[in-house]
């Protein structure tokens, strides 16, 4: 994709060098054009390299189901979730100025949310039925801004003006929702006979990255429309590695609810946990390369409450990679200030 660009960069300047001299003799209008000018553009970008999700918690990017009969469980599918938060839609406002009539510099701010996608799924059935003991479902999507500067090639045509633009992009913000729902059934010591105890969880987590740089590179079409406006078109490509820096859970509420094991009916709530039940290693996690010893990781659990070496300090975990690139198609409006 990098070599496609770098050669249409190529192609333009030669394009650029070839109608100079009929350009210059033949044309008076862009010499009272305005050097500054803004864009404000829109369109949806797609994944062109997707790769393995990173884990959610202890669960892997798996979709998963597997049944259990009495004394033994079998798998009954197994799928690796793959994709890309490159995918999604993205808006942008750029400030340019017109070095001479082929070369302009850009700073454009972006918005972009990416499309929610499936990151892990376990379903746990009892055999013969389809009855669920349990199942963890969780989906993320990635917010985030970004300021892209680049450097803008044309030939310098007035109604017709075919250019190449290229640069990097600088996130200035961004998060990794993931949202996760869960249901399991289990029987606990010391509840009554023939029943079973159903919990239910929903969460929210929020990954913030660490500092990054990425590429950005479009080949489009500007078409004049008057005096001031153009309208234009173009495919972007844009690849921009993120790293994971921390984790919070923001939202987190957990029900347990008593039941007869054979009929499901309700047989009494039981208490649950919300977010202010949780340890300060549960609720928040720091991003290593590298998990030894001096790691703050799980040593057991109680119900559904993990316990940390340290359970007053924020837990540690392998950093994940994301990519919020991918190639787009772009249109918007360009005003000659």
């Amino acid at each position: 994709m990098k070599k496609l660009f770098l050669l249409g960069a190529v192609a333009m300047l030669l394009i650029v060098t070839h109608s100079t001299q009929a350009q210059d003799n033949s044309s008076t209008g862009s010499s009272s054009r305005s050097k500054f000018y803004l864009k404000i553009a829109g369109g949806y970008f797609f994944s062109v390299s997707p790769g393995q999700f990173p884990n959610v918690g202890p669960y892997p990017p798996q979709d998963l189901h597997t049944e259990f009969s009495p004394g033994r469980m079998d798998t009954i599918s197994r799928k690796v979730l793959t994709g890309s938060y490159g995918e999604g839609f993205r808006g942008g406002l750029s400030v340019g100025y017109n070095i001479n009539k082929y070369f302009a510099v850009e700073g454009t701010f972006n918005y972009f949310r990416s499309k929610k996608n499936l990151m892990t799924r376990q379903r746990a059935t009892v055999a013969g039925s389809a009855r669920e003991l349990g199942h963890v479902e969780s989906h993320g999507y990635v917010n985030a801004i970004d300021f892209a500067p680049s450097l803008v090639v044309s030939p310098g045509l007035e109604k017709i003006n075919p250019y190449v633009r290229f640069g990097v992009v600088v996130p200035l913000w961004g998060r990794l929702y993931i949202e996760t729902d869960a249901m399991q059934t289990s029987s606990p010591a010391g509840i009554p006979a023939g029943t079973a105890v159903v919990t239910n969880i929903s969460r929210k987590e929020e990954v913030k990255p660490n500092p990054t740089i990425g590429f950005q590179g479009a080949l489009g079409v500007s078409f004049r429309v008057s005096s001031r406006f153009d309208v234009f078109v173009e495919t972007e490509y844009r690849n921009v590695p993120v790293r994971s820096k921390e984790k919070e859970i923001t939202e987190y509420n957990e029900t347990n609810t008593l039941v007869n094991a054979t009929t499901g009916a309700v047989v009494q709530a039981l208490p649950g946990r919300t977010i202010s039940d949780l340890s300060v290693a549960e609720k928040n996690t720091e991003y290593q390369t590298t998990l030894d010893k001096n790691s703050n990781t799980p040593v057991g659990q109680q119900g559904t409450k993990v316990i940390y070496k340290d359970n007053n300090r924020a837990s540690n975990d392998l950093k994940s990679y994301i990519n919020i690139g991918g190639l787009g198609l772009n249109a918007g409006l360009k005003f000659r200030l």
